[in-house]
Parts: structure tokens; C-alpha cells; sequence
């Protein structure tokens, strides 16, 4: 069981939120601001953050900054925006996911186990094999979680490197953004995989020479993503 701080200045939201979880067996610490959620993450450091967007004081994408800057922390992200561009922004500054309100508080909590699944570790999962995997010029190491084009590291988030490297390690095979969100996001139930697309963009624009174009992450039109060697 984790303790997980909710941050979200609607008291009926943190409320309803918080009661699924206890029941869920977590232990649930509430902040309305985003000053009282970093005073609360300092003095009991939380397992994961279920972070609103926009709060009063100081925002949630400036909270996620120093949260990561601290210490890696998991965040999922509520907004009440639909743009992709705020889905961009959270993910790029250290969030695990994000859930569009209105949203299922069923939902949330099976997003939350997922995401506490994945990052807590598992001794009785096999080892995985450890090298480092080269396409063309791109080359993905899992021990130190570099990736590298053409000799220059680039910097991903965690969710970014999670998803290249299984990809990686399953190139030239397609999956659909359903496969994506069960094998990788840890999702077993029906879910928004838009979040897929967004990371899908996220990694274009950091790998690739031309996004528009694209030699490594390969869209097969009608049907998923697969990662390719990128020769011309």
C-alpha cells in the first residue's frame, strides 16, 4: 500500500479521489494549493502524486518540476484542459500520465496501481537482458537508460525511455496504442490511449531528424507504431 499525496484545489475532487483510494488500502494526504503540496511532499515524501494542472500559488507543472527535482517522484497529472499541448507539457516535466476531468475515479485508481506496479520492483520478474540495442545511428543502453543518436545523448523521461526501449526490444513489430497502454503503461482495463500518441510525438521530436518524416518510429496507418533501423 502507498502513500499518495492529492493535490487539487475542488474539495468535492480531492474528496471523492481520496475515498477510492483509502478503499483501495492507500494512505491519502491532501493539499488545495500547490505551496502546501510541496511543504507535504517535503515533510512526508509520497509514493505518488495525483497533481492538478492548474492550482492557486504555484502550478502543478512548476510542483511536478521540483517534485522530479528532488527526487523521482511518480505524478499523475488531472486537467481540466483537452489541448495536447498541456498533455505535452506535464509529461515533459516529469508526469507519468494525466486524466482529463470529468474523468472515472475508477479509472484514476487503476491508473494509480499501474503506475505503482511499474515502478516498484518485482524479485520474482526475470531479469531483462541488459544490453545495449543499436538501429542505425540510435542506440538505446537499459543499464544506465541513455539513448543516444548518432554519438549525442538526448533526454528522455522515464515513460519516454520505457516506451522506446520496449519498442527496441521488439523492433520491425507492430503494436497497436491498446498493446502499447497494456505492455508498457501496465493498463489491463479500457483506457484514453491518446496518451500514447502524445508520447509517440514527444519521442519523434527528440529522435528523429525531421518528425514530420520519420525513419525510427514508424507509423503503420490503420493499425499502431513499430520502431524501425532508420536506414534512408
Amino acid at each position: 500500500m502507498a502513500n499518495i499525496l492529492v493535490v487539487d484545489d475542488e474539495p468535492n475532487i480531492r474528496e471523492v479521489v481520496g475515498l477510492y483510494l483509502r478503499r483501495e488500502g492507500h494512505t491519502v494526504l491532501e493539499a488545495s494549493d500547490g505551496e502546501a503540496a510541496l511543504r507535504l511532499a517535503r515533510q512526508q515524501p509520497p509514493d505518488l502524486v495525483v497533481l492538478d494542472l492548474m492550482l492557486p500559488k504555484v502550478t502543478g507543472l512548476e510542483v511536478c518540476r521540483r517534485l522530479q527535482s528532488d527526487r523521482r517522484t511518480p505524478v499523475i497529472m488531472l486537467t481540466a484542459k483537452s489541448e495536447e499541448n498541456d498533455r505535452i507539457i506535464g509529461l515533459g516535466v516529469g508526469a507519468d500520465d494525466y486524466v482529463v476531468k470529468p474523468f472515472s475515479p475508477r479509472e484514476l485508481v487503476a491508473r494509480v496501481e499501474a503506475v505503482l506496479r511499474r515502478v516498484q520492483p518485482q524479485p520474482d520478474a526475470p531479469p531483462p537482458d541488459e544490453r545495449p540495442i543499436e538501429l542505425g545511428s540510435l542506440r538505446v543502453d537499459p543499464r544506465t537508460r541513455d539513448v543516444q543518436v548518432a554519438g549525442k545523448s538526448i533526454s528522455l523521461t522515464a515513460r519516454e525511455f520505457d516506451l522506446l526501449y520496449f519498442l527496441a526490444r521488439h523492433r520491425e513489430r507492430v503494436f497497436t496504442r491498446d498493446q502499447l497502454m497494456e505492455l508498457v503503461w501496465g493498463y489491463t482495463f479500457s483506457a484514453d490511449t491518446s496518451t500514447v500518441t502524445v508520447h509517440i510525438r514527444r519521442l519523434r521530436e527528440k529522435i528523429e531528424d525531421d518528425p514530420t518524416a520519420p525513419r525510427y518510429l514508424q507509423t503503420v496507418w490503420g493499425v499502431g507504431y513499430k520502431l524501425c533501423a532508420g536506414e534512408q
